[in-house]
């Protein structure tokens, strides 16, 4: 397989706090890799080193064979790397398909304004609001919200696709509806690094885990693996029987 983001030694810091320690690793083509560890971890600073938010203090950031160390955002969702955000920040304003339009306008094929509503109201009917497309973006529940988040990543026609915690906040039938549109973009042909809190989700979800406590790199691996590792049960899992009922239903 072929590597499509290479983080090489990266670290930044805030003042005296070393918020991403020296941390490398590689996600190939087609691949759901999944990023845990606590509150505080790194997790959230790493994406933004990646998309160009921060620039890091030390190491590289490689995606599709290209140095985008600390390329700007715009730059980057150019080149095929789409983001969610942790807290949802749609155009409250603007309608669902105008969100999805602004993601499409900005994104890897720089479409213009009446091929990028075809691409918004396609990426708004893959996630499931095709009944909500004239709706504005404030009116939508939390789920919704979510949902548009995603579609407007989806939107700019992304290689790579970072999500950051998409499921939080949604209930168990949301839940699973969301991990089918996550498992469908992989069908699609899109890469994904996920950060998530629900661990029975991201088990399920991910090929490989990376593991971060402090911003160093904890663990790496399968779901099993990563799930039994003494480590990882320590510092972040903590009960080892929930460890072993994640295990058994992880990938090997």
């Amino acid at each position: 397989m072929t590597a499509i983001l290479e983080v090489q030694e990266v670290g930044k810091s805030f003042g005296g706090v070393r918020a991403v320690d020296r941390l490398s690793f590689v996600i190939e083509e087609r691949e759901i890799l999944g990023l845990i560890g606590p509150n505080g971890a790194g997790k959230s600073t790493l994406f933004n080193l990646i998309n160009g938010v921060f620039r890091p203090d030390a190491g590289r950031v490689r995606f599709c064979g290209a140095d985008i160390t600390g390329a700007s955002p715009h730059r980057v969702a150019r080149l095929g790397l789409a983001r969610t955000h942790q807290i949802v920040q749609p155009l409250e304003a603007m309608t669902v398909l105008e969100n999805c339009a602004v993601g499409a306008c900005f994104g890897r094929e720089n479409l213009p304004r009446a091929r990028a509503q075809e691409a918004a109201r396609e990426a708004a009917v893959f996630v499931g609001l095709e009944d909500r497309l004239d709706t504005p973006a404030a009116q939508l529940t939390i789920a919704g919200k979510k949902r548009l988040e995603l579609a407007r990543a989806l939107a700019a026609q992304p290689l790579l696709l970072l999500l950051d915690e998409v499921l939080a906040g949604l209930n168990p039938t949301e839940v699973e509806r969301m991990i089918g549109v996550i498992r469908r973009l992989r069908e699609r042909g899109i890469t994904i690094l996920i950060i998530e809190h629900l661990m029975q989700a991201i088990m399920s979800l991910s090929d490989r885990i990376v593991v971060l406590n402090y911003g160093k790199r904890l663990a790496e691996g399968t779901p099993a693996s990563v799930a039994n590792d003494p480590q990882v049960i320590e510092a972040y899992l903590g009960d080892p029987a929930l460890a072993r009922e994640l295990a058994g239903k992880t990938r090997a």
